[in-house]
């Protein structure tokens, strides 16, 4: 026989009935759709904005309206056969001197990257002679290699030479300067390689040995194209720098676009359009190298968070 009671009423918990009482609704004044957004106020950016629309316009009036710039001269110059050639002298320069420089500089970052003393010390002391030494120095010396040394013999050191070669026809005008901004530029290459290399997580290069990947396709597939993401900025600055460092061949008597221009300008005295006919090509092909160098970038951002 089963006993059987009532279920007791509810209780209350507390016997305070303001706090028993439910809450009352939240009036429509305080809602979130009646409150005024007011955005927020920037005049000094738009005064800064003010100040340089007339200062640019200040600049734009002067140079269309002030005769010492000779535009008539600067557009009969711009584009004769003369400044042609000495642009196709500096790109060629900054081409080969670019293409050397990376090369050299690549193997230079590995090499201080390397777990052999050897190679780093020799990486370290190449890199700080040639970041130390001037440019101009640099290729004054390789213009003068016939007079500092007659001829080049290859045979036993400190004994009889089996081939000797004279030096006077060796290093001409123009392998001089490529020469110079070669090896002066892979100095600085091999820093930013060697920086970007860094940047890359060594987890990553961990997990692909482990997963039996080989060292040189863990480099290519894994390494680079991480580290390129670092590399291409600063490579492109040294590499536009190299364009605009061409003009320090001139010493040398090599026919870039600003030994030319100053040919012209010595010859007719007409300094200032001359002057702006080579800054004017160095805008156009900087701007150029800008382009190419957004678009590469471009490409190895893939992937990234940003």
């Amino acid at each position: 026989m089963a006993l059987t009671s009532d279920p007791p009423s509810a209780v209350p918990l507390t016997k305070d009935p303001e706090a028993a009482a439910p809450s009352p609704t939240p009036t429509t004044s305080s809602a979130p759709a009646d409150l005024v957004v007011v955005p927020v106020r920037h005049p000094w950016r738009w005064v800064a904005v003010a100040a340089t629309a007339v200062l640019l316009a200040q600049f734009a009036h002067g140079l269309i309206t002030n005769p010492g710039w000779e535009w008539d001269v600067f557009a009969a110059f711009f584009t004769t056969e003369t400044i042609l050639r000495a642009v196709w002298v500096t790109l060629q320069l900054t081409f080969y001197g670019t293409a050397l420089g990376f090369a050299i500089g690549i193997v230079l970052a590995f090499m201080r990257l390397s777990a052999n003393p050897f190679l780093r010390s020799v990486a370290f002391a190449y890199i700080w002679a040639f970041r130390s030494i001037p440019l101009i120095v640099q290729l004054l010396f390789w213009f003068n290699l016939a007079y500092l040394y007659k001829e080049l013999s290859i045979g036993i050191p400190f004994g009889p030479s089996f081939l000797s070669f004279d030096t006077m026809g060796l290093v001409g005008e123009m392998s001089a300067a490529v020469l110079g901004l070669a090896l002066h530029q892979a100095a600085y290459a091999a820093e930013i390689v060697r920086g970007g290399v860094l940047a890359v997580d060594e987890g990553q290069s961990q997990a692909a040995a482990s997963l039996g990947i080989p060292r040189l396709r863990q480099l290519r597939r894994i390494v680079l194209p991480q580290a390129m993401r670092s590399i291409l900025p600063n490579a492109a600055n040294e590499i536009i720098s190299l364009f605009k460092g061409t003009s320090i061949v001139s010493v040398m008597a090599i026919g870039e676009l600003f030994y030319q221009v100053q040919v012209v300008y010595g010859r007719n005295g007409r300094v200032v359009p001359l002057l702006m006919v080579a800054t004017a090509w160095y805008v156009l092909l900087t701007t150029a190298l800008s382009v190419v160098q957004h678009y590469v970038e471009r490409h190895y951002a893939k992937g990234s968070a940003r």
